[in-house]
Protein backbone atom coordinates (compact mmCIF):
# COMPACT_ATOMS: atom_id res chain seq x y z
CA UNK A 1 0.00 0.00 0.00
CA UNK A 2 1.42 3.42 -0.87
CA UNK A 3 1.84 6.08 1.89
CA UNK A 4 -1.03 8.16 0.50
CA UNK A 5 -3.41 5.21 0.74
CA UNK A 6 -2.28 4.52 4.31
CA UNK A 7 -3.06 8.12 5.20
CA UNK A 8 -6.51 7.87 3.58
CA UNK A 9 -7.35 4.76 5.62
CA UNK A 10 -6.08 6.42 8.81
CA UNK A 11 -8.30 9.40 8.09
CA UNK A 12 -11.28 7.06 7.79
CA UNK A 13 -10.43 5.37 11.07
CA UNK A 14 -10.23 8.74 12.81
CA UNK A 15 -13.67 9.57 11.39
CA UNK A 16 -15.00 6.27 12.68
CA UNK A 17 -13.59 6.86 16.17
CA UNK A 18 -15.35 10.22 16.21
CA UNK A 19 -18.66 8.45 15.66
CA UNK A 20 -19.51 9.93 12.28
CA UNK A 21 -22.89 8.52 11.20
CA UNK A 22 -22.32 5.09 12.70
CA UNK A 23 -19.15 4.41 10.72
CA UNK A 24 -17.42 2.75 13.67
CA UNK A 25 -19.75 -0.23 13.39
CA UNK A 26 -18.97 -0.52 9.69
CA UNK A 27 -15.25 -0.50 10.43
CA UNK A 28 -15.56 -3.24 13.04
CA UNK A 29 -17.55 -5.41 10.65
CA UNK A 30 -14.98 -4.89 7.91
CA UNK A 31 -12.03 -5.75 10.17
CA UNK A 32 -13.78 -8.92 11.33
CA UNK A 33 -14.40 -9.99 7.74
CA UNK A 34 -10.77 -9.45 6.77
CA UNK A 35 -9.38 -11.24 9.81
CA UNK A 36 -11.63 -14.22 9.16
CA UNK A 37 -10.30 -14.42 5.65
CA UNK A 38 -6.71 -14.17 6.92
CA UNK A 39 -5.95 -11.73 4.20
CA UNK A 40 -5.63 -8.40 6.05
CA UNK A 41 -6.84 -5.50 3.99
CA UNK A 42 -7.58 -6.42 0.40
CA UNK A 43 -4.46 -6.17 -1.74
CA UNK A 44 -4.13 -4.49 -5.06
CA UNK A 45 -3.34 -7.91 -6.56
CA UNK A 46 -6.99 -9.00 -6.26
CA UNK A 47 -8.40 -10.41 -9.48
CA UNK A 48 -9.92 -7.63 -11.61
CA UNK A 49 -13.66 -7.74 -12.11
CA UNK A 50 -15.05 -8.21 -15.60
CA UNK A 51 -17.07 -5.03 -15.22
CA UNK A 52 -16.05 -2.40 -12.69
CA UNK A 53 -18.94 -0.80 -10.75
CA UNK A 54 -19.38 2.94 -11.06
CA UNK A 55 -19.18 3.39 -7.29
CA UNK A 56 -18.43 1.16 -4.28
CA UNK A 57 -21.49 -0.74 -3.08
CA UNK A 58 -20.26 -2.18 0.24
CA UNK A 59 -18.00 -0.93 3.09
CA UNK A 60 -15.40 -3.49 2.00
CA UNK A 61 -15.34 -2.03 -1.51
CA UNK A 62 -15.00 1.49 -0.09
CA UNK A 63 -11.76 0.52 1.69
CA UNK A 64 -10.50 -1.32 -1.38
CA UNK A 65 -11.07 1.79 -3.51
CA UNK A 66 -9.29 4.00 -0.95
CA UNK A 67 -6.28 1.67 -0.94
CA UNK A 68 -6.17 1.68 -4.72
CA UNK A 69 -6.28 5.47 -4.76
CA UNK A 70 -9.54 5.53 -6.71
CA UNK A 71 -11.41 7.77 -4.24
CA UNK A 72 -10.42 10.25 -1.55
CA UNK A 73 -11.21 9.87 2.13
CA UNK A 74 -13.92 12.54 1.81
CA UNK A 75 -15.61 10.60 -0.98
CA UNK A 76 -15.26 7.38 1.03
CA UNK A 77 -16.95 8.96 4.04
CA UNK A 78 -19.80 10.08 1.85
CA UNK A 79 -20.26 6.57 0.45
CA UNK A 80 -20.16 5.07 3.95
CA UNK A 81 -22.64 7.65 5.19
CA UNK A 82 -25.03 6.74 2.38
CA UNK A 83 -24.67 3.03 3.20
CA UNK A 84 -25.13 3.69 6.90
CA UNK A 85 -28.40 5.57 6.30
CA UNK A 86 -30.08 3.23 3.85
CA UNK A 87 -32.55 0.73 5.33
CA UNK A 88 -31.34 -2.86 5.31
CA UNK A 89 -33.75 -5.79 5.00
CA UNK A 90 -31.53 -8.32 6.76
CA UNK A 91 -33.52 -11.39 7.70
CA UNK A 92 -32.58 -14.92 8.70
CA UNK A 93 -31.58 -17.00 5.73
CA UNK A 94 -31.25 -13.96 3.47
CA UNK A 95 -27.96 -13.10 1.80
CA UNK A 96 -27.24 -9.37 2.36
CA UNK A 97 -25.01 -9.33 -0.70
CA UNK A 98 -28.02 -9.95 -2.93
CA UNK A 99 -29.40 -6.89 -4.73
CA UNK A 100 -32.84 -7.07 -3.14
CA UNK A 101 -31.41 -7.21 0.41
CA UNK A 102 -30.46 -3.52 0.44
CA UNK A 103 -32.54 -0.66 -0.86
CA UNK A 104 -30.00 1.41 -2.77
CA UNK A 105 -29.77 5.17 -2.82
CA UNK A 106 -31.11 5.22 -6.39
CA UNK A 107 -34.06 3.00 -5.48
CA UNK A 108 -34.98 5.20 -2.52
CA UNK A 109 -34.72 8.35 -4.65
CA UNK A 110 -36.81 6.75 -7.40
CA UNK A 111 -39.49 5.83 -4.84
CA UNK A 112 -39.68 9.45 -3.64
CA UNK A 113 -40.09 10.72 -7.20
CA UNK A 114 -42.85 8.20 -7.85
CA UNK A 115 -44.70 9.56 -4.83
CA UNK A 116 -44.13 13.09 -6.11
CA UNK A 117 -45.55 12.14 -9.51
CA UNK A 118 -48.75 10.94 -7.84
CA UNK A 119 -49.50 14.49 -6.67
CA UNK A 120 -52.05 16.32 -8.80
CA UNK A 121 -50.65 19.10 -10.99
CA UNK A 122 -47.37 20.79 -9.96
CA UNK A 123 -45.70 20.10 -13.33
CA UNK A 124 -43.07 22.83 -12.89
CA UNK A 125 -42.26 21.69 -9.35
CA UNK A 126 -41.74 18.11 -10.50
CA UNK A 127 -39.36 19.21 -13.24
CA UNK A 128 -37.28 21.33 -10.85
CA UNK A 129 -37.08 18.56 -8.24
CA UNK A 130 -35.68 16.22 -10.91
CA UNK A 131 -33.14 18.90 -11.85
CA UNK A 132 -32.01 19.08 -8.23
CA UNK A 133 -31.61 15.32 -8.03
CA UNK A 134 -29.55 15.27 -11.23
CA UNK A 135 -27.39 18.14 -9.97
CA UNK A 136 -26.63 16.37 -6.68
CA UNK A 137 -25.81 13.06 -8.35
CA UNK A 138 -23.52 14.67 -10.93
CA UNK A 139 -21.65 16.61 -8.23
CA UNK A 140 -21.17 13.39 -6.27
CA UNK A 141 -19.84 11.67 -9.37
CA UNK A 142 -17.41 14.54 -9.96
CA UNK A 143 -16.14 14.04 -6.40
CA UNK A 144 -15.40 10.40 -7.22
CA UNK A 145 -13.03 11.63 -9.94
CA UNK A 146 -11.49 14.36 -7.72
CA UNK A 147 -13.06 17.09 -9.88
CA UNK A 148 -14.11 20.49 -8.49
CA UNK A 149 -17.70 20.61 -7.26
CA UNK A 150 -20.19 23.43 -7.56
CA UNK A 151 -20.92 24.59 -3.99
CA UNK A 152 -24.47 25.70 -4.90
CA UNK A 153 -26.72 26.06 -1.87
CA UNK A 154 -30.03 24.22 -1.83
CA UNK A 155 -32.02 26.56 0.43
CA UNK A 156 -35.35 27.33 -1.23
CA UNK A 157 -38.36 29.62 -1.44
CA UNK A 158 -41.80 28.08 -2.02
CA UNK A 159 -44.27 30.59 -3.46
CA UNK A 160 -47.95 29.80 -3.56
CA UNK A 161 -51.32 30.04 -1.83
CA UNK A 162 -52.35 27.71 1.00
CA UNK A 163 -53.35 24.19 0.04
CA UNK A 164 -51.14 23.95 -3.07
CA UNK A 165 -48.88 21.17 -1.79
CA UNK A 166 -45.94 23.14 -0.39
CA UNK A 167 -45.61 21.19 2.87
CA UNK A 168 -46.05 17.85 1.10
CA UNK A 169 -43.29 18.65 -1.40
CA UNK A 170 -41.00 19.84 1.43
CA UNK A 171 -41.46 16.47 3.18
CA UNK A 172 -40.66 14.59 -0.04
CA UNK A 173 -37.56 16.73 -0.61
CA UNK A 174 -36.31 15.76 2.85
CA UNK A 175 -36.72 12.10 1.95
CA UNK A 176 -35.03 12.62 -1.43
CA UNK A 177 -32.00 14.42 -0.01
CA UNK A 178 -31.64 11.78 2.69
CA UNK A 179 -31.64 9.07 0.00
CA UNK A 180 -28.96 10.96 -1.94
CA UNK A 181 -26.76 11.46 1.11
CA UNK A 182 -27.18 15.25 1.15
CA UNK A 183 -28.95 15.15 4.52
CA UNK A 184 -28.32 12.46 7.18
CA UNK A 185 -31.94 12.39 8.42
CA UNK A 186 -34.21 14.26 6.02
CA UNK A 187 -36.89 14.97 8.62
CA UNK A 188 -39.16 18.01 8.32
CA UNK A 189 -39.51 20.60 11.09
CA UNK A 190 -42.49 22.90 10.43
CA UNK A 191 -42.44 26.24 12.23
CA UNK A 192 -44.17 29.61 12.17
CA UNK A 193 -43.53 33.01 13.71
CA UNK A 194 -44.68 31.98 17.20
CA UNK A 195 -42.10 29.17 17.28
CA UNK A 196 -39.22 31.59 16.61
CA UNK A 197 -40.09 34.98 18.08
CA UNK A 198 -39.81 35.55 21.81
CA UNK A 199 -41.25 38.14 24.16
CA UNK A 200 -38.14 39.96 25.34
CA UNK A 201 -34.60 40.79 24.21
CA UNK A 202 -32.50 37.65 23.80
CA UNK A 203 -35.46 35.29 23.99
CA UNK A 204 -35.97 35.21 20.21
CA UNK A 205 -32.38 34.21 19.43
CA UNK A 206 -32.54 31.34 21.91
CA UNK A 207 -35.91 30.09 20.62
CA UNK A 208 -34.66 30.24 17.03
CA UNK A 209 -31.42 28.41 17.89
CA UNK A 210 -33.43 25.68 19.61
CA UNK A 211 -35.53 25.16 16.48
CA UNK A 212 -32.41 25.12 14.32
CA UNK A 213 -30.92 22.35 16.48
CA UNK A 214 -34.07 20.28 15.98
CA UNK A 215 -33.80 20.79 12.23
CA UNK A 216 -30.13 19.77 11.91
CA UNK A 217 -29.84 16.86 9.52
CA UNK A 218 -33.16 17.73 7.89
CA UNK A 219 -35.30 20.59 6.61
CA UNK A 220 -36.72 23.59 8.46
CA UNK A 221 -39.93 24.76 6.82
CA UNK A 222 -41.19 28.25 7.75
CA UNK A 223 -44.68 28.94 6.46
CA UNK A 224 -45.73 32.58 6.00
CA UNK A 225 -42.09 33.53 6.59
CA UNK A 226 -42.80 37.19 5.80
CA UNK A 227 -44.58 37.46 9.15
CA UNK A 228 -41.11 37.64 10.70
CA UNK A 229 -40.52 41.05 9.11
CA UNK A 230 -43.93 42.68 9.50
CA UNK A 231 -43.26 44.28 12.87
CA UNK A 232 -40.66 46.76 11.64
CA UNK A 233 -37.13 47.44 12.85
CA UNK A 234 -37.94 47.17 16.56
CA UNK A 235 -39.84 43.90 16.25
CA UNK A 236 -38.18 40.75 17.59
CA UNK A 237 -38.86 39.06 14.25
CA UNK A 238 -35.79 40.80 12.83
CA UNK A 239 -33.69 39.06 15.47
CA UNK A 240 -35.07 35.70 14.31
CA UNK A 241 -34.13 36.53 10.70
CA UNK A 242 -30.59 37.51 11.69
CA UNK A 243 -30.21 34.30 13.71
CA UNK A 244 -31.39 32.20 10.77
CA UNK A 245 -29.01 33.93 8.35
CA UNK A 246 -26.09 33.29 10.71
CA UNK A 247 -27.09 29.65 11.16
CA UNK A 248 -27.11 29.11 7.40
CA UNK A 249 -23.39 29.90 7.45
CA UNK A 250 -22.52 28.22 10.76
CA UNK A 251 -24.33 25.00 9.81
CA UNK A 252 -23.65 25.04 6.08
CA UNK A 253 -24.59 21.68 4.61
CA UNK A 254 -26.13 20.43 7.87
CA UNK A 255 -29.72 21.52 7.23
CA UNK A 256 -31.86 23.12 4.54
CA UNK A 257 -34.14 26.09 5.05
CA UNK A 258 -37.36 26.50 3.07
CA UNK A 259 -39.31 29.75 3.31
CA UNK A 260 -42.92 29.56 2.13
CA UNK A 261 -45.79 31.94 1.49
CA UNK A 262 -47.71 34.01 -1.05
CA UNK A 263 -45.59 35.17 -4.04
CA UNK A 264 -45.92 38.95 -3.56
CA UNK A 265 -45.38 38.81 0.19
CA UNK A 266 -42.33 36.55 -0.23
CA UNK A 267 -40.79 38.95 -2.76
CA UNK A 268 -41.24 41.78 -0.28
CA UNK A 269 -39.81 39.71 2.57
CA UNK A 270 -36.65 38.78 0.66
CA UNK A 271 -36.06 42.46 -0.05
CA UNK A 272 -36.12 43.39 3.65
CA UNK A 273 -32.74 41.81 4.42
CA UNK A 274 -29.75 42.24 2.06
CA UNK A 275 -28.43 38.78 2.91
CA UNK A 276 -31.61 36.82 2.26
CA UNK A 277 -32.13 36.81 -1.51
CA UNK A 278 -28.64 35.52 -2.37
CA UNK A 279 -28.96 32.68 0.12
CA UNK A 280 -32.08 31.24 -1.52
CA UNK A 281 -31.14 30.42 -5.13
CA UNK A 282 -34.00 27.98 -5.75
CA UNK A 283 -37.57 29.26 -6.11
CA UNK A 284 -40.48 26.86 -6.65
CA UNK A 285 -43.85 28.16 -7.84
CA UNK A 286 -46.99 26.41 -6.58
CA UNK A 287 -49.87 27.62 -8.77
CA UNK A 288 -53.53 27.44 -7.79
CA UNK A 289 -55.28 24.29 -8.98
CA UNK A 290 -57.74 24.50 -11.85
CA UNK A 291 -61.22 22.93 -11.77
CA UNK A 292 -60.15 19.58 -13.26
CA UNK A 293 -57.25 19.30 -10.81
CA UNK A 294 -59.50 20.10 -7.85
CA UNK A 295 -61.90 17.37 -8.96
CA UNK A 296 -59.00 14.91 -9.23
CA UNK A 297 -57.92 15.87 -5.70
CA UNK A 298 -61.49 15.29 -4.49
CA UNK A 299 -61.49 11.80 -6.01
CA UNK A 300 -58.21 10.94 -4.27
CA UNK A 301 -59.43 12.22 -0.91
CA UNK A 302 -62.68 10.27 -1.17
CA UNK A 303 -60.90 7.09 -2.30
CA UNK A 304 -58.67 7.26 0.77
CA UNK A 305 -61.79 7.04 2.95
CA UNK A 306 -63.56 4.55 0.67
CA UNK A 307 -66.08 7.03 -0.65
CA UNK A 308 -67.11 7.83 -4.23
CA UNK A 309 -69.32 10.38 -5.95
CA UNK A 310 -72.20 9.47 -8.16
CA UNK A 311 -71.95 10.59 -11.79
CA UNK A 312 -74.43 13.39 -11.16
CA UNK A 313 -72.45 14.49 -8.13
CA UNK A 314 -69.19 14.62 -10.10
CA UNK A 315 -70.76 16.55 -12.96
CA UNK A 316 -72.42 19.03 -10.64
CA UNK A 317 -69.26 19.48 -8.59
CA UNK A 318 -67.09 20.04 -11.68
CA UNK A 319 -69.55 22.59 -13.06
CA UNK A 320 -69.49 24.46 -9.76
CA UNK A 321 -65.66 24.46 -9.67
CA UNK A 322 -65.44 25.73 -13.25
CA UNK A 323 -67.88 28.56 -12.52
CA UNK A 324 -65.91 29.61 -9.45
CA UNK A 325 -62.47 29.30 -11.04
CA UNK A 326 -60.64 32.63 -10.87
CA UNK A 327 -63.13 33.98 -8.34
CA UNK A 328 -61.95 32.19 -5.22
CA UNK A 329 -60.84 34.27 -2.26
CA UNK A 330 -57.05 34.41 -1.93
CA UNK A 331 -57.34 32.37 1.27
CA UNK A 332 -59.79 29.82 -0.16
CA UNK A 333 -57.26 27.05 0.40
CA UNK A 334 -57.22 24.99 -2.83
CA UNK A 335 -56.92 21.37 -1.65
CA UNK A 336 -57.89 22.37 1.90
CA UNK A 337 -61.05 23.96 0.52
CA UNK A 338 -61.90 20.70 -1.26
CA UNK A 339 -61.38 18.76 1.97
CA UNK A 340 -63.79 21.09 3.75
CA UNK A 341 -66.41 20.63 1.00
CA UNK A 342 -66.12 16.85 1.22
CA UNK A 343 -66.25 16.74 5.01
CA UNK A 344 -69.48 18.78 4.90
CA UNK A 345 -70.90 16.46 2.21
CA UNK A 346 -70.08 13.38 4.31
CA UNK A 347 -71.90 14.90 7.28
CA UNK A 348 -74.94 15.61 5.10
CA UNK A 349 -74.84 12.04 3.81
CA UNK A 350 -74.81 10.80 7.41
CA UNK A 351 -77.93 12.84 8.21
CA UNK A 352 -79.62 11.51 5.08
CA UNK A 353 -78.92 7.88 6.02
CA UNK A 354 -79.33 8.07 9.78
CA UNK A 355 -83.13 7.61 9.89
CA UNK A 356 -83.03 4.21 8.16
CA UNK A 357 -79.63 2.77 9.11
CA UNK A 358 -80.98 -0.78 9.45
CA UNK A 359 -81.81 -0.79 5.72
CA UNK A 360 -78.73 1.04 4.42
CA UNK A 361 -76.60 -0.92 1.92
CA UNK A 362 -72.84 -0.88 1.56
CA UNK A 363 -73.15 1.04 -1.72
CA UNK A 364 -75.23 3.75 -0.06
CA UNK A 365 -72.60 4.12 2.68
CA UNK A 366 -69.91 4.66 0.05
CA UNK A 367 -71.68 7.01 -2.37
CA UNK A 368 -72.08 10.77 -2.07
CA UNK A 369 -74.90 12.27 -4.11
CA UNK A 370 -75.15 15.71 -5.65
CA UNK A 371 -77.61 16.64 -2.91
CA UNK A 372 -74.93 15.81 -0.31
CA UNK A 373 -72.34 18.00 -2.05
CA UNK A 374 -74.61 20.86 -3.12
CA UNK A 375 -75.64 21.63 0.42
CA UNK A 376 -72.07 22.42 1.45
CA UNK A 377 -71.05 24.63 -1.47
Amino acid sequence: MNPGSVLEVRNLNVAAENGQAGFALLFRILISIQRAKGEGMMSSRSKPLIEEPKSPETPEEVFHWVQAGRISSDAALRHLNRMDNRPMALTLGRDPSKKDAILTSKERADAVLRELDQLVGLTGVKVLVREMRAFVEVQQRRADFHLPQDPQMLHMVFQGAPGTGKTTVARLLGQLFAALGVLPKGHLVEVERADLVGEYIGHTAQKTRDVIKRALGGIMFIDEAYSLARGGEKDFGKEAIDTLVKAMEDYRGEFLLILAGYPQEMAWFLSTNPGLLSRFPIHLEFPNYNAQELLAIARLMLAAGQYTMTRDAEQGFLKYLEEQQGHWHTNAGNARMIRNFLEHAIRRQAVRLADHLDRVTRQELIQLTWADLEGGL
